[in-house]
């Protein structure tokens, strides 16, 4: 089987919460290559740190869709957290603030999303 239908029948048979999982994998995975990266090379960093920002940015977005079912006090906190996001992530491109909280706030969020409760 070659590799695209494979990964086609993965994504089929796939929960949402295990995609939102194995999606977060990829951007954090991306964020800790940049972290390996000089501050003073954004241009190798952008690219991660912008595919982080549109992640949280896609998160808020259906969060704030009214059909969606999480339940509202949960929605309006990751809602709060994409906020923080694009504000932090502005401040690491500015050189400001360190990338590693991107990747802790990640790693929170994959944890919930495996239903480990106990989050760092």
């Amino acid at each position: 089987m070659s590799l695209q239908a494979y990964q086609q029948a993965a994504a089929r048979s796939e929960n949402p919460r295990d995609a939102e999982y194995r999606l977060f994998g990829q951007v954090t995975r991306a964020l800790l290559l940049a972290s390996e990266i000089p501050p003073e090379d954004l241009k190798g960093r952008i690219d991660a740190l912008d595919w982080n920002r549109r992640l949280w940015s896609a998160l808020a977005t259906d969060c704030s869709d009214p059909q969606n079912v999480l339940p509202e006090p949960l929605r309006a906190q990751i809602i709060s957290l994409s906020l923080w996001v694009s504000r932090h992530t502005s401040a690491v491109m500015r050189r400001e603030e360190e990338i590693d909280p991107l990747i802790d706030i990640n790693r929170i969020m994959m944890q919930g999303l495996s239903g480990q409760t106990e989050a760092a």
